[in-house]
């Protein structure tokens, strides 16, 4: 009897079955997987997404919840041409909403030698902004717009436990890019950076959370959404690096409060001019080694000249330096010693008007105590 075609096919593929465990083929997935040197094959099965880990679903809520008090700041200034005709120039960077009314911090350098200012919200509405109050020294700045509704905001967040390690975000609009989330860590804090005007920014926070212009005066946030730092400056020309720097927020809280409470805000003063001196230098003055800020002058009705403050009584040339000698060096502020040139302004930045500062002075080969009550003023010392 002649077995058909068919039925030869079907005792082949039983008879490799037998052979083999397996079939020869996967038809399209109909039949069982082959075995093919003892191990299972199976056909290529589409990716499936595990879910967002809790550090993608962190930052994506805590975006949600910023974004939106997040603003784009334009200043517009008015410069004059090489045949003396005026025209604007634009420049742009970020800030956050602290208030429901409208009221927003940025950086100063964002605002500073502007004619007009222009916010947009995040829903792209615009509104006109003033200037309330400045910090230089600080490079920060409160603006404010009129807005119909109560607008979102942010919480202020403490600045000083802030440790290197810890997880940031930063959020604003670089390049003209709105509502931009970047992350990074804190790399390290109390940097030191000069500005271009020459003026040193303390105790900087340094984040490698890309920041890049038009970051400026956005919000630095933590891992719970609150801000601990205000987006200022980025190291070299070139944009991000992975080195950017953050005012801490609780530098900008005097003025906040300031502004809350009496509608202004005004730097402490207190009324001396000092050079610092240590080592050999200082002993050759007969000071201590360790050195301080010696006072050259003493601005006459300042808080300085109540307290008792002394200025130099004489001038004299030290190798290449000429100095004024037989004033107060200043040792220590706030029990804090004095190391650098700028010991007495990173203290200073932390005053109000009305504050106390407590000095540690030599004096006549002895050490002194003396309280300053500041005043309001235009100097920042």
């Amino acid at each position: 009897m002649r077995l058909r075609p068919v039925l030869w096919a079907a005792l082949l593929v039983a008879a490799f079955v037998l052979v083999t465990g397996g079939v020869p083929w996967n038809f399209g997935g109909l039949l069982a997987p082959a075995r093919q040197a003892g191990k299972a094959w199976t056909a290529p099965e589409t990716a499936r997404s595990a879910g967002l880990s809790a550090d993608e679903t962190n930052n994506i809520e805590i975006y949600k919840a910023a974004n939106p008090a997040t603003v784009n700041i334009t200043s517009t200034v008015w410069r004059e041409g090489w045949f003396f005709e005026l025209y604007p120039e634009q420049g742009t960077g970020s800030g956050f909403l602290v208030s429901p009314d409208g009221r927003i911090l940025t950086n100063h350098h964002v605002v500073s030698g502007t004619a007009q200012l222009q916010v947009t919200l995040a829903n792209q509405k615009k509104y006109r902004a003033k200037l309330l109050a400045s910090d230089p020294p600080n490079d920060l700045a409160l603006i404010k717009i009129e807005p119909r509704d109560r607008l979102p905001f942010l919480k202020l967040g403490d600045s000083d436990p802030v440790q290197v390690g810890q997880k940031v975000l930063a959020i604003g609009n670089p390049f003209g890019f709105d509502g931009t989330l970047t992350t990074g860590i804190v790399s390290s804090i109390g940097r030191s950076l000069r500005d271009e005007r020459g003026r040193t920014l303390e105790e900087m926070i340094q984040t490698d959370a890309a920041i890049n212009p038009g970051n400026s005066g956005g919000p630095l946030l933590d891992s719970h959404g609150s801000v601990i730092g205000v987006n200022t400056a980025i190291y070299g020309a070139q944009g991000n690096i992975g080195i950017g720097f953050a005012m801490p927020v609780n530098r900008a809280k005097p003025m906040l409060e300031d502004v809350q409470s009496t509608g202004r805000f005004e730097r402490p003063t207190l009324g001396v001019s000092a050079v610092y001196v240590a080592g050999d230098l200082a002993e050759s003055l007969n000071l201590p080694a360790e050195g301080g800020l010696l006072i050259q002058q003493v601005t006459p009705g300042s808080p300085a000249e109540a307290a008792g403050l002394r200025g130099a009584s004489q001038v004299v040339i030290v190798g290449n330096y000429r100095l004024g000698v037989g004033g107060d060096l200043i040792t220590a502020v706030d029990g804090r010693p004095v190391e650098s040139d700028q010991g007495l302004q990173r203290s200073m930045s932390r005053k109000r008007a009305g504050d106390t500062l407590n000095l540690t002075i030599f004096r006549g080969g002895r050490t002194r105590r003396l309280q300053v009550r500041l005043s309001a003023g235009a100097a920042t010392l």
